[in-house]
This record gives structure tokens, C-alpha cells and sequence, in this order.
């Protein structure tokens, strides 16, 4: 038997071949390389590319003393073989694996012989040895079980054509087989593993042959085509378009174009692909099937994305679906209502951030106690059903109060407020109030829809009527002994009796992207009376002697009808406790002159805030702000005295009470504050405040808060504290006034 045959008709043990990778990170098993099987076809040769102009390279000579590097393997393209053994079209063809092609001396393939022995019949071409025919004896490895050959030359060719020296170096650094030395038919099976698994080739073949000094081993290899583009084609058959950037595939592969193509180099452009859709929350996506490589070098890589089949709505009650009865649990919030805040939607790609954003808009809604998403497979398996789980709170209440005040004496008050009015998320909220003073009734109903149905805008609208009364702060000094009367000796009340109705909306055609302009229009009128505590009407006050008139017609009210424009831009970090960002706010109000008094008057008013972030101290963890704001104000034509600005108090000038600083037809109000967290749920600040009626107070008729001996310009200055709690910041503040009169007081929310 000579050499060669001895090669070709060892029956091989099992094998594990190099783990060929997959799209989608997926390992295929081992599989077994099975001896004399029939040699696959190559796959259609690449048209040759134009000539390009290279550094020479030198073929590095057969490996024969030097130690060899190991050579990792891919894991993620898994290449599909047919069971003919011929080539998936268009996939890379003969993969690792394949077994050693039969040849004869003089490079002439013939499929081997099988050796016979006495008694038995002739394996025919193809056929497995069995068991019987050759035995590995225990306590033997398989490749020392092996028959070996001396190997007098390895060499590297190309069958199509020239082969590089690079690629040439790359085989020769990849095999075992070395000149010199003995081999098996198990060691070149591995050799052309070894090969495989550099990346740069679609075939490899090791033939020997016999030569007088021993065999001669040719590693016949045909290389991958230049790398010429990378495609990538996804959701196939949805109709859906592919939410990845061109740029993004062409920022990857663009290196690896114009070489020779490299799987192990391609699957790495691959997991770049994959990290790209999962750190832009397309958790979905991923490539699959084996990528498809043309003749003319194109890559296509077959993408899933995800796409969303359905967005449905389950109620829960405490995480389970249904009763105690087993029945589907059933809400009452429609169903609309919730899917208009999803911004994930049928032949969308899901998306973990968007689902997040979707999931805290429901959930902004305030009529559930918990929101969650589940998905489930879609009747179309390439798509999913993105399911919303809400689990419904109690959303009406009613209320029962009383107190004191100084406009009402004693009262008491009814309240009822309901959140999720028919099941629309409209809010109802209505208050009666009855006081001891003339027993006058007071009310307040609003109706507000915060989005109106069919609106693409999210533009929303409020519908209130009241009956109000309150002490003026522009007819009120510092003390009960300074101040305007009316009556016997009594305090003027203003009562607003009305109603009005305002529209708002974002300036943003994308309802889910938080509108940093928003506009509001609306329409309002009041009926005015200025009266005793016992509701008489008292349309002048009396002040040192000396009569002033408390409503613009001097009769017994006014009648004031206005149309409200407004526009506000939000680029605060957060609403309640903003650390950075600004605030602007302008509003003009127009009267309409009708009824009592005919009154013709614009106001206009401005309100800028900007937060800066610092690092002052260490004091506590938290984040800590420098906080400023600047509003102004003025009123043309007509002024009714009570519509006067009023400056002083918690929310305009601390360390005044409130309209103690002064009234005027103009104002400018300025605060700086520092603020910085404290412990837990507890901060504090260090502010300056400044108001100025700018010497408009002259201007208001009578002039209430010159006769009032008001200042109409001061300082404020102190520390304060703030709380969070479940109704907000509170604010606690003590106050130096510029006379240097301290005073504590209390407010709700951030002054600004």
C-alpha cells in the first residue's frame, strides 16, 4: 500500500470541527467529520477586480521548526451546507469539515480504495469502514491509532488563479503539517479546519501525492471575493422600513472594503451591528439567517427589528388579570385613552426607550397604580403584540371642610373631584362654600380635557364658573389700624362673580416629544362689586377722612370682559425642583369694553427664570443651584383700582406681608437664590429679592398705596427651608425686609 493510500483510507475518529459562528450567537454543535465522503463543488469563481497596488509581502516558506500560534475561531456565522454537499446559493460554500478529497500520485482525484482482507468483500467508493475493519486499540488516541506518513513538501496554490503572499502566509501559519515531519489523515482534516477558520476562504481542499522522498501535500484553497459592499435588508415581508441609519452600516464595514472578504472580521462588524440596535433600545433586533454573499463581492445581511404587530390593553387588579370569580378584569378607563399615550404602535419597532417613555405618559395620567408591559407573539411569527397592563386607582373623592377666614368669617365647604370623568380622563371639580357673613354662597366648577378627542396636537381646554370673594391687598396697609374703609369701619371685599373658557396646546406636530413652546388662548368675564361684610355694595372707600373710588365706573360694579393670549417656553430639567434650564412666560390680556364701566385696558407681563448647577459644598449629596428670576408688568389704558400689580409677601418681595411693599400700574421684581440639599428629603437656601413699582403707584385711582404710606420699592433678604413631601415642596422662609423687620413665612412649591 503506498503512502498516499494510507492517507486517503484510514477510517477517522470523531472529530470536533472549529465552531463556524452565527448570526445570531448561537454555537452549533460538533459535528463528526466522516471519512471518504464526496468532495462538494466550488462555488461560482468571483469575476477578477481590478488590479490594485499592494506592499510586497514575502511568502513566508512551510513551517517546519518554528512554533506555530493557535488560531481562535469564530463563533458567530453559521454557514448552511446542503446534504448533496453542494453550497446553499449565495451562502459561503464548504465550510470546515469537509473531508480530504481522494487523490492519486500526479494530483489525479480518484475516490480511494478501501483495503480488503481475506474474506471479506471490497468496500466500494464512499462506503465507511466499520468497526470491523480497523480498531483503535484501548488506552490509544485516536491520531496515535492512525497510520502516519512523512510529509517530504507542503505546498499553497490557488486553483482559480494567483494567490497572494498574504493569504499564502495566512495558510502557512494555520497548519500543522509541516515538511519533515509525519502526518495523519486526521491532522490534515484539522489543517483545513485551521484554514477555514482564518476567515479569508470559501474552499480548501489538501491533496496528496506521493514523491520519491515521501508525500507532498497541496493545500488547494480558493479565496473569498473582495469585499465590495454590505447590505443590510430587514423586516423582510413587512413592509416595514428599517429603523438603521445607512450611515451607521457603512461607519462599520467601511474598513473592510476593497480587502479580501474575512468572516471572522464580518462577524465582528456584525456584533458592532447587534451592540448599535441594543444600546438604541431595539432589544429585538438582531441579524439572522447565514449572510448571503454575491459573486461580486455584496454581503447581505438579513435582519429581524421586531416589528410591532399590536398594541393591546389588559386590566389587572393586584398583577393578575382576572377576579376572584376568574372573569377578565374590567376598567373603566377607555381603552383610547391609554393607547394615544403610546407612541409604540402597530408596524412600529419596538423600542425599550420609547416603551419606557409610553409607560411613564400612562402612567402621568394619574388613574392607575401601577403600569407595566408584557408582549406576546404575534399571529405573523416575525412580529409581536406589545401588551399594557394598568391597574385602575380610585379617582373620585369628596370633601368635607370649614375654617375662618377674613373675607368670610366662619364657612364651610363641600368639595367633589373626580380624575376619570366617564371613563375620558376628563377632571370635574366642583366647591361650595357657605360663610357666617350674610350666609353668601361661593362657588367654583371647572371642567378641564386635557387632550380632546381626535386633536393630533394633544390640545386641551377648561371650562370654569365661580363666585369669588376676597380681601384686596391693593386697599390693605400694614395693620388693621391702616387701611381703607367701608361701611362701619369695615374692610372692602371684592367679589368676582364669572366664568371663562382657555384653550392650550404644545407647538410640536409630535404629540410624544415634550413641546419646549407652548401656546394658550382664552376668553373671560367677571362681574365686580366691591361690598361691606354685609354684602352691601360699596363702590368708594374712605381712608384719613378722604374719599377714593374702589371701582372704575364709581357705580355699584364693573363689568370686565378680556381676551387672553399666552406663550410659555419650558427648558427646565424638572418641574417641581429645577437645577438647570430656564423658564420664559409672556401673557397679554385685552378687555373688551362692555357693561358697567366699559373698561379698555392690555395688560402685559413677563416672567424669565434661569438654573444654573453648582459644586459649592459637601455638606449633603444632592443637587445644589443657583436660581434667578426677573418679572415685570404693566397695564395700558383703562386701570380699575383692584386690577393695580400688588408687590410683597411669600411669593413676590419675603420679609413684607403680602401687598405691604406697594401697588402700581407698572412693576419689576428680581430674586437670586442659592439652593442646596440639606439631609434626605430636607434643603435649604440663602435668597436676595428685590420689587419696585417703579413710581407708578401714583397712577392707580385714588392712589391707595400712597395714602397708604406704602414704599413701593424694597429688599428682601434670609434663608429658608424646604421639605418634600407627597404634596410637593414646602417652603419655609425667614426674611429681612430692607428696614431691617424680619418675618417667617410659608409657602407651598418653589417661589419659582
Amino acid at each position: 500500500m503506498d503512502r498516499t493510500s494510507l492517507l486517503l483510507t484510514q477510517a477517522t475518529p470523531e472529530e470536533q470541527s472549529p465552531n463556524t459562528p452565527s448570526p445570531n450567537g448561537n454555537t452549533p454543535q460538533p459535528q463528526q467529520v466522516q471519512p471518504n465522503q464526496s468532495v462538494p463543488q466550488r462555488a461560482p469563481q468571483t469575476p477578477p477586480s481590478s488590479p490594485q497596488t499592494t506592499p510586497t509581502v514575502p511568502v513566508l516558506p512551510a513551517p517546519g521548526t518554528e512554533s506555530l500560534p493557535q488560531q481562535g475561531t469564530p463563533n458567530r456565522i453559521q454557514v448552511p451546507i446542503e446534504p448533496s454537499g453542494q453550497p446553499v446559493p449565495g451562502s459561503f460554500p464548504n465550510q470546515p469539515n469537509q473531508p480530504i478529497p481522494p487523490s492519486t500520485p500526479g494530483q489525479q482525484e480518484t475516490q480511494p480504495t478501501t483495503p480488503t482482507t481475506p474474506g471479506q468483500q471490497e468496500t466500494q467508493p464512499g462506503t465507511p469502514t466499520t468497526p470491523g475493519q480497523q480498531e483503535t486499540q484501548p488506552g490509544t488516541t485516536p491520531e496515535a491509532a492512525e497510520a502516519r506518513v512523512l510529509v517530504a513538501e507542503v505546498a499553497v496554490r490557488s486553483e482559480t488563479g494567483e494567490l497572494s503572499p498574504e493569504l499564502q502566509n495566512e495558510v502557512y501559519r494555520a497548519i500543522r503539517t509541516q515538511a519533515g515531519r509525519t502526518t495523519t489523515r486526521s491532522q490534515l482534516q484539522q489543517d483545513i479546519n485551521a484554514v477555514f477558520a482564518t476567515g479569508f476562504f470559501s474552499n480548501v481542499r489538501a491533496v496528496p501525492e506521493d514523491t520519491a522522498l515521501g508525500v507532498r501535500v497541496s493545500f488547494l484553497v480558493e479565496p473569498n471575493p473582495v469585499l465590495r459592499q454590505v447590505q443590510v435588508q430587514a423586516n423582510a415581508g413587512t413592509n416595514v422600513p428599517s429603523v438603521l441609519p445607512p450611515k451607521v452600516v457603512e461607519d462599520i464595514f467601511r474598513p473592510q472594503y476593497g480587502t479580501i472578504l474575512n468572516l471572522r472580521s464580518l462577524q465582528e462588524g456584525i456584533k458592532q451591528l447587534n451592540s448599535w440596535y441594543q444600546k438604541n433600545g431595539y432589544v429585538l433586533a438582531q441579524v439572522v439567517e447565514a449572510p448571503q454573499v454575491a459573486p461580486d463581492g455584496t454581503v447581505t445581511l438579513q435582519v429581524a427589528e421586531g416589528v410591532v404587530e399590536d398594541t393591546q390593553v389588559r386590566f389587572v387588579r393586584e398583577g393578575q388579570p382576572t377576579d376572584d370569580e376568574g372573569k377578565p378584569v374590567k376598567g373603566r378607563t377607555r381603552d383610547f385613552i391609554i393607547r394615544r399615550e403610546l407612541e409604540t404602535g402597530s408596524g412600529k419597532i419596538f423600542n425599550r426607550n420609547v416603551v419606557q417613555q409610553d409607560l411613564q405618559r400612562v402612567y402621568g395620567l394619574g388613574l392607575f397604580e401601577d403600569v407595566n408591559v408584557s408582549l406576546n407573539p404575534g399571529q405573523d411569527p416575525r412580529k409581536v403584540v406589545v401588551v399594557v397592563n394598568v391597574d385602575e386607582r380610585r379617582t373620585g373623592s369628596v370633601g368635607l371642610s370649614g375654617g375662618i377666614s377674613s373675607a368670610s368669617g366662619l364657612f364651610g365647604a363641600l368639595s367633589y373631584q373626580e380624575q376619570n370623568l366617564g371613563g375620558n380622563n376628563q377632571k370635574l371639580g366642583a366647591e361650595l362654600q357657605v360663610g357666617t357673613e350674610r350666609k353668601d354662597v361661593l362657588f367654583d366648577v371647572r371642567f378641564t380635557d386635557p387632550w380632546i378627542a381626535g386633536d393630533p396636537y394633544r390640545t386641551s381646554y377648561t371650562v370654569n364658573g365661580f363666585s369669588r370673594r376676597s380681601i384686596s391687598l391693593i386697599f390693605e396697609g400694614e395693620d388693621d389700624d391702616d387701611r381703607i374703609e367701608v361701611g362701619d369701619n369695615d374692610r372692602p371685599r371684592v367679589l368676582r362673580l364669572g366664568g371663562g373658557v382657555q384653550f392650550t396646546r404644545p407647538l410640536s406636530r409630535n404629540p410624544f416629544i415634550p413641546a419646549e413652546w407652548t401656546a394658550s388662548a382664552g376668553l373671560q368675564y367677571q362681574h365686580i362689586t366691591i361690598r361691606d361684610a354685609d354684602g352691601n355694595n360699596e363702590p368708594i372707600g374712605r381712608i384719613n377722612g378722604r374719599e377714593i373710588p374702589l371701582t372704575f365706573s364709581g357705580e355699584n360694579s364693573d363689568d370686565l370682559l378680556t381676551l387672553q393670549l399666552g406663550a410659555q417656553r419650558d427648558r427646565r430639567n424638572n418641574q417641581l425642583t429645577p437645577t438647570s434650564g430656564s423658564f420664559l412666560r409672556l401673557s397679554t390680556e385685552q378687555s373688551v369694553p362692555v357693561g358697567s364701566g366699559s373698561i379698555l385696558l392690555n395688560r402685559l407681563r413677563a416672567n424669565y427664570s434661569q438654573y444654573i448647577p453648582v459644586n459649592w459644598i459637601n455638606f449633603s449629596k444632592g443637587p445644589q443651584a443657583l436660581a434667578f428670576n426677573l418679572q415685570a408688568g404693566t397695564i395700558l389704558g383703562d386701570l380699575p383700582p383692584y386690577e393695580a400689580f400688588s408687590l410683597g409677601g411669600s411669593n413676590s418681595v419675603r420679609g413684607y406681608g403680602e401687598g405691604e411693599l406697594g401697588s402700581g400700574r407698572s412693576f419689576v421684581q428680581a430674586t437670586a437664590e442659592y439652593r442646596f440639599p440639606v439631609f434626605s428629603i430636607v434643603g435649604g437656601a440663602v435668597f436676595f429679592d428685590f420689587g419696585s413699582d417703579l413710581g407708578t403707584a401714583e397712577n392707580v385711582p385714588g392712589r391707595p398705596a400712597q395714602l397708604l404710606g406704602k414704599p413701593g420699592t424694597g429688599i428682601g433678604y434670609g434663608v429658608g427651608v424646604r421639605v418634600n413631601s407627597p404634596l410637593g415642596p414646602l417652603r419655609l422662609d425667614y426674611a429681612f425686609s430692607d428696614d431691617g423687620e424680619g418675618r417667617l413665612q410659608f409657602g407651598i412649591g418653589e417661589k419659582f
